[in-house]
């Protein structure tokens, strides 16, 4: 067994510094030079390689074997799962189901720009992002937002910080996915502490975004949106996240959002129609925009079926009463020893065929099945659909391979046991810092994933060493990076794709900045608050007997 070392300089805080190369290497690359991530994070796995055989003395075949267990991880465990959930969004794309979703979606509210706000840019946001994720929900939001009034700068604006609270569970749980795999820590575990956050995190855009659209009188005059909006997020997103996993808290939480807001208008409406800006709209306007759907029943029930389709699948397919995920056909691993640190550092890669990413092929061969019996869907658009898709991803499907190969050395070779160890010396004070990592990691990098699979084990080694609830640092990083996508270059780059701001993304991030430190500001708040009033909610569960 390959034991670490810890501080092979024989000076903690030049090897923390080190060992911070690769990082900082790495979102140079993204930030500053703008390289495409897959290229930026291959050179980062081979730099990282290089420090953790030279400096850190790691043995070239136990780490080549962990850099490629790390890869596998990534290619089964989160790019499995993310080609699927966008082969299923352009299915519902291309054959038009989801443009229909939409339209009949806009003839269910009011004109009230607030009221808009809080169904496309809350409800319909946390849609998108729990199925595609990837900068999607801005570049399909804004441009409905600027079809309301709103400017581009600001709807784009609207957009990303809608955006916040639905990120970690982004791409049908990937993020969390990741977290699981380099920390080791149980899946559902991690969801539900995740899940415990975001719902606090979640009581509070909601009432943001009211104001960036309407001022603070409008706001408060229209509270009710705000209330019902978040709690009924919560109500989707927490007990799924909880008691199901990380697979489908957002499309949960969107779906019961958007009910309890159409309930919500069927008994309380603004008495006031405010335009964007709080500017209430004259007559004219009220009478341009109360036009009819134009959908049957029968488009409306297509629009929604796949929806149905993919709810019914993962749910029992993922649950924890189904066999299907514990089911593993072979593992291979290596393990070092972190004595200093009073643990063991194992690179793993485990063969479950049936995971998260499998439920959803099923989900999406149901889809399609039924869309080809009602005249929806041939050969030539799956064709379309799997050329779309591969378009898109192939760039993202790479990263998924380097970024967990570079994870995985990265925490195998001491690197990161390195940097708990120097970090530890903060003491509890470090709670506010886990989140702030997060923050920074997805700033520059632009993925929660890819921030969860570099800082998710260094967060989970720190909390070891300061004997803070197991998930809790974890969860926070995760979370915290959920609130610096709106300022991340490569997610801004997709999310303006579709208005005026392309190839001006620093328009963007410097628009959305004040908000999102906010936001930071309260999470570091709610972070504080469950250590100090709530820790059980981030304690691992008991062995199963």
């Amino acid at each position: 067994m390959f034991t670490q070392l810890i501080d092979p300089l024989n000076n903690l805080t030049l090897t923390c510094l080190v060992a911070l190369i690769p990082v900082v290497f790495l979102l140079v690359l993204l930030a500053v030079f703008r390289t495409p991530a897959w290229i930026a994070v291959l050179a980062g796995s081979i730099l990282t390689f290089a420090l953790a055989v030279w400096v850190w003395q790691m043995p070239v075949d136990v780490g080549t074997q962990a850099y490629l267990n790390g890869s596998a991880t990534g290619v089964w465990n989160v790019d499995w799962i993310t080609f699927w959930g966008l082969i299923l969004f352009n299915t519902l794309s291309l054959t038009g189901l989801f443009e229909n979703f939409r339209r009949w979606l806009i003839a269910q509210g009011s004109l009230d720009v607030r009221v808009q706000t809080m169904l496309f840019a809350w409800a319909f946001g946390a849609l998108l992002e729990g199925l595609v994720g990837f900068g999607y929900p801005w570049a399909v939001v804004a441009p409905i937002l600027i079809s309301l009034g709103i400017s581009d700068l600001n709807a784009i604006r609207v957009a990303a910080i809608a955006n916040n609270a639905p990120v970690s569970y982004g791409a049908l749980g990937a993020p969390i996915i990741a977290l699981a795999a380099v920390t080791g820590y149980p899946l559902l575990a991690l969801s539900g502490s995740v899940g415990s956050v975001v719902a606090v995190l979640a009581l509070l855009p909601p009432w943001v975004l009211l104001y960036l659209v309407s001022g603070k009188q409008g706001m408060l005059s229209a509270w009710p949106l705000a209330v019902v909006g978040s709690l009924g997020y919560i109500a989707g997103q927490y007990p799924v996240a909880v008691y199901l996993g990380p697979y489908l808290p957002d499309v949960t939480g969107a779906i019961v959002c958007f009910a309890s807001l159409l309930l919500l208008l069927k008994f309380w409406q603004p008495k006031t129609v405010l335009g964007y800006g709080g500017v209430p709209l004259d007559a004219a306007a009220l009478a341009k925009g109360n036009e009819d759907h134009g959908l049957k029943p029968a488009d409306v029930l297509q629009a929604w079926m796949p929806f149905v389709i993919l709810l019914v699948v993962v749910t029992a397919w993922t649950g924890p009463w189904s066999p299907l995920p514990k089911v593993t056909w072979f593992t291979t691993q290596v393990v070092a020893s972190a004595p200093e640190i009073k643990t063991n550092i194992t690179a793993a890669f485990k063969f479950a065929p049936w995971v998260g990413g499998t439920a959803i092929l099923a989900s999406w061969i149901l889809v399609a099945i039924w869309l080809a019996a009602i005249g929806k869907l041939n050969g030539k658009l799956v064709g379309e659909i799997f050329r779309k898709t591969f378009q898109q991803m192939w760039g993202a499907l790479l990263v998924g391979v380097f970024i967990f190969g570079l994870a995985y050395v990265f925490n195998f070779s001491g690197m990161a046991s390195s940097l708990a160890k120097g970090f530890s010396t903060l003491g509890t004070a470090f709670i506010i810092v886990a989140p702030i990592l997060g923050f920074i990691g997805v700033a520059l990098s632009g993925s929660n994933t890819s921030t969860n699979a570099m800082f998710g084990k260094f967060q989970a080694l720190v909390g070891v060493q300061l004997g803070f609830p197991p998930l809790l640092l974890p969860t926070l990083n995760s979370v915290g990076a959920e609130i610096g996508k709106p300022i991340a270059p490569q997610t801004a780059s997709v999310g303006v794709s579709t208005s005026k701001f392309v190839r001006r993304e620093g328009d963007v991030i410097r628009h959305n900045m004040g908000w999102t430190f906010i936001l930071l500001a309260y999470l570091i708040v709610i972070a504080i608050g469950f250590y100090f009033l709530h820790p059980a909610s981030m304690t691992l569960p008991p062995p199963a007997p």
